[in-house]
C-alpha cells in the first residue's frame, strides 16, 4: 500500500512538472510580441537602435552631397564688386540682382552725380574703394584718363560685343542715347529740318525749346561741335539757338516735349530715350504727349554713351571685367533697350519696335575718349552767348 502511495505521488509530481513547463513555454512569446510594439525588451531594442546607426552614414551623405557640390558649379572668383554709379534707373537694380544670381558675386553700389563721383574717385586714387565706375556721358572719359584712374583690361567678349569706336583703354560703352529734335505731329513738317544747323534759321525765331547750359547733355552736344568743327562754328550755332529760343531754358528733357504739345514752342532738343520712357510711363499725361510728338534724327546725329570704366588699383578687377562683359551680353542689352529706351551697343541685338519706327540714322564720327577735352571750351561758349 505504501509503495502504491509513493508511486502515485511521483506520477502527480511529474504531471504537475509537465503542466508547469507547458505553461512557461506558452507564455514566452507574449513578452517578445509586446516588446516589438512598445520597445521595452532590451533584447529586441538593440537591433532597432543599431539599424538607424548603421543607416545614418548612408543617408547623411545623400542629403549633404548637393550642399558640398553646389559651390563647385559657381565661378571660382566669387566675392564682391564695388560700383560707383551716376545711373539711377530701376533697370540697373534689376541688372545688379541678375548678375548676383548668375555669378554669386555680391554687388555693392554707391550712387551719386557724375561730377561728385569723379571727384571722389580722384580723392581715393591711392586707396580706391570702387572697382567700377558706371556713368552717362563720354565726356568724363577724358579726365579719368588724364588722372590715370582707368585700368586697361583685355576681354574677348567685350571686343566681340562692342564696336571698336565705343570702347577704349579701361572703358567700354554699355548703351547709347541720341540727342534729337522733337516736334508736334501735324504742326511742323519734319522734312524741313535735316540737321542741327537748320535750327539756326530765322524762321524758327521764338520757337526753340531747350534745357539750360548746365545740362550735361547740352555740354556734350556742344563739345562734339567744337571737336568736329572748331570753337568758332560751335559758338555761331549756340548764338543762333539763344536768339531762337521760345523761352528761358528750364526743366528737363520731358518738360521740353510737354512744352511743345502745350504750344510754348515748335521744336525741342531732347534725348531719344526720354521719348521711350514717356511712352511707357504710368503717367497718362506723359503717354499722351509721346503720342502727339515725333522725333527728327538729324544728319550725323549726336549720340552719347553710357559706359563702364574699370578703376586703377581695383581690389576686385576680375569681377569688374566680368560685370562689364555681362553688361554687353544680348540678354542685358535687351533689358536696357526695352525698359530704359537706350540703344544697344551690341550689334547682335535688335532695336525695340519704337526704335525701329524711327528708321536708320547716321551718327557723328567723334572720338569719345577725347570728347571731355573740349568741355571747357563748350562751357565758355555757353557763358559768352548767355545761354542760361
Amino acid at each position: 500500500m505504501r509503495t502504491k502511495i509513493i508511486s502515485v505521488a511521483l506520477v502527480l509530481v511529474i504531471a504537475v512538472g509537465f503542466v508547469f513547463a507547458g505553461c512557461q513555454s506558452q507564455d514566452k512569446p507574449a513578452p517578445a510580441n509586446s516588446d516589438m510594439t512598445e520597445g521595452t525588451s532590451p533584447a529586441t531594442e538593440k537591433p532597432e537602435e543599431t539599424t538607424p546607426e548603421t543607416e545614418a552614414p548612408t543617408t547623411v551623405p545623400e542629403t549633404t552631397t548637393p550642399q558640398t557640390e553646389a559651390p563647385s558649379e559657381a565661378p571660382e572668383d566669387k566675392g564682391e564688386l564695388n560700383v560707383y554709379s551716376s545711373r539711377h534707373y530701376d533697370v540697373d537694380k534689376e541688372v545688379y540682382k541678375l548678375f548676383e544670381e548668375e555669378t554669386g558675386i555680391k554687388v555693392n553700389v554707391v550712387e551719386g552725380k557724375g561730377g561728385e563721383l569723379l571727384e571722389r574717385l580722384s580723392r581715393e586714387k591711392e586707396d580706391p574703394k570702387a572697382d567700377l565706375f558706371l556713368t552717362v556721358g563720354a565726356e568724363t572719359i577724358y579726365p579719368l584718363t588724364q588722372m590715370s584712374l582707368l585700368d586697361e583690361f583685355e576681354s574677348e567678349t567685350v571686343a566681340q560685343n562692342v564696336p571698336e569706336n565705343m570702347r577704349g583703354k579701361g572703358w567700354s560703352a554699355i548703351m547709347y542715347r541720341a540727342r534729337v529734335i522733337a516736334y508736334e505731329k501735324g504742326k511742323t513738317d519734319p522734312a524741313t529740318i535735316t540737321c542741327y544747323k537748320d535750327l539756326m534759321k530765322d524762321e524758327y525765331k521764338g520757337k526753340i525749346l531747350v534745357r539750360s547750359s548746365t545740362s550735361s547733355y547740352n555740354v556734350a552736344l556742344l563739345s562734339s561741335f567744337v571737336q568736329m568743327g572748331g570753337k568758332d562754328k560751335a559758338k555761331e550755332w549756340a548764338e543762333k539757338i539763344v536768339a531762337n529760343m521760345a523761352r528761358k531754358p528750364e526743366g528737363n528733357d520731358r518738360d521740353q516735349a510737354k512744352a511743345v504739345v502745350a504750344g510754348e514752342g515748335d521744336l525741342a532738343i531732347m534725348n531719344s530715350y526720354y521719348f521711350v520712357r514717356m511712352a511707357n510711363s504710368s503717367d497718362d499725361a506723359e503717354v499722351k504727349v509721346s503720342e502727339k510728338i515725333g522725333l527728327i534724327f538729324p544728319k550725323k546725329t549726336h549720340i552719347n554713351l553710357s559706359y563702364a570704366g574699370v578703376i586703377t588699383g581695383a581690389k576686385n578687377k576680375a569681377n569688374a571685367v566680368k560685370f562689364v562683359e555681362f553688361l554687353t551680353t544680348e540678354k542685358v542689352q535687351k533689358m536696357y533697350a526695352e525698359k530704359n529706351g537706350e540703344f544697344p551697343v551690341n550689334p547682335k541685338v535688335e532695336r525695340t519696335a519704337i526704335q525701329k519706327s524711327w528708321g536708320d540714322f547716321a551718327i557723328q564720327e567723334i572720338d569719345f575718349a577725347e570728347l571731355g577735352k573740349y568741355k571747357k571750351e563748350a562751357t565758355m561758349i555757353f557763358d559768352e552767348v548767355k545761354w542760361e
